[in-house]
């Protein structure tokens, strides 16, 4: 961040503080400021260590020795991998760890954004780990009966795989597996379920619920979303925005959801996936083939070989990441347009996005840059920005 758009950011929120306040938000400035460049930091070394520990698995005889291992326990070929898989997994996540946990834990602690134990930190993390591994351990083994049955073909049964597993979990998980991390309760506020209910109606929207939820659990950070599709969809407020936040300034959000749901966001932004997912198996495909032919490797099925594919999904990911992140800030500005306009309070708009900018720590004047590589919303304080010159002059 320049020090000339720090200066802008000041001076256009000076005329709105008193001299009494001014230390306060200065303080509140750097420390938000110092948080999330130490979240962007901390996610850049946590991906080129993921990285780097892939590039030497497959440069070394690392992957190799894991193969053997994993053959030695188990003889067949679908046990094999799944040992293979967990020796892999095993050695990434003890690497990985100190900045996941630094980041996870002792990050959010420092800057009380979390109450949460440490107890319970990882039995978080536990129960992700299993939910993970029940629904990867089934992709994985029919991704390696495509390997070996379809040859160089194998990218095509595995993308249309991957788009039904995301199809399936969208369903299911509003009533399967969010309730293993969360406790989901009707929202007790009658008057603002009735104007939730009131605003769904206005763009004929059928919900199944309104409910609550115990984010406080995990952080002080607040949210509300729509979950599921089809009749499984679900309002979900958290419970650290109905405790800090006015009934209009959560219908603004709630609104902004909608938004989402009226545009068809969540349709297209599943298109966008799915034909990257198509492209990006397309092009691994030819590049793991070159790789295997090229190198000592026995063939496209050995063990041995296979995290060479995630490794450039891993690269294809990361290249593809800021051009996703565009088409997200596009749709979020629609859904803040739209939210202005549904809830037709603009004021009450920008109040509810600044109220979640201090309460999330969000950047105050993220560089340009950042913005364009990392963000999947607008920062906040550009969004207030727009608003208020195209609704409030």
């Amino acid at each position: 961040m320049n020090q000339e758009n720090i200066d802008s950011v000041h001076e256009e929120t000076a005329g709105q503080r008193t001299a009494e306040d001014s230390s306060g938000y200065e303080e509140s400035f750097r420390r938000r400021k110092a948080y999330n460049r130490r979240k962007i930091w901390l996610g850049l070394a946590n991906f080129f260590v993921g990285l780097a520990f892939l590039i030497v698995l497959v440069a070394s005889p690392l992957s190799r020795f894991f193969a053997d291992r994993a053959a030695d326990i188990w003889g067949h070929p679908y046990g094999s991998l799944l040992f293979f898989a967990l020796f892999v997994g095993i050695a990434e996540s003890v690497i990985t760890f100190p900045i996941s946990f630094y980041t996870g834990f002792f990050l959010e602690h420092k800057y009380d954004l979390t109450d949460q134990s440490l107890g319970s930190y990882f039995w978080e993390k536990g129960k992700g780990m299993l939910v993970g591994a029940a629904i990867g351990i089934p992709i994985l083994l029919l991704f390696y009966y495509f390997l070996r049955t379809y040859g160089n073909g194998w990218w095509l049964p595995t993308a249309v795989l991957m788009f039904v597993v995301t199809v399936v979990l969208s369903r299911i998980a509003p009533k399967i597996i969010m309730p293993l991390f969360y406790d989901f309760d009707p929202i007790d506020r009658k008057d603002l379920k009735t104007r939730i209910k009131g605003l769904a109606d206005q763009v004929g929207l059928s919900i199944e619920g309104i409910f609550q939820f115990n984010l406080s659990k995990e952080t002080k950070k607040a949210n509300a979303a729509f979950t599921g599709i089809g009749k499984a969809k679900r309002v979900i407020v958290g419970d650290t925005l109905l405790e800090n936040f006015t009934d209009d300034e959560i219908l603004s959000v709630i609104a902004h959801e909608l938004g989402h749901y009226t545009k068809k966001h969540l349709w297209k932004l599943s298109a966008v996936g799915t034909a990257f997912t198509f492209i990006g198996l397309f092009l691994v495909s030819r590049i793991y083939a070159y790789v295997v032919s090229a190198t000592i490797y026995e063939d496209i099925t050995s063990l041995a070989a296979l995290p060479i594919i995630t490794l450039f999904l891993v690269v294809f990911n990361f290249v593809i990441g800021p051009v996703q992140n565009a088409i997200s800030r596009h749709f979020e500005r629609q859904a803040d347009d739209f939210s202005v306009t549904l809830f037709r309070q603009p004021e009450i708009t920008i109040q509810a996005l600044e109220k979640l900018a201090d309460q999330n720590l969000a950047d105050p004047a993220p560089h340009p840059v950042v913005e364009f590589l990392f963000y999947s919303h607008p920062s906040i304080p550009n969004r207030v920005r727009r608003i208020r010159n195209r609704y409030l002059g």
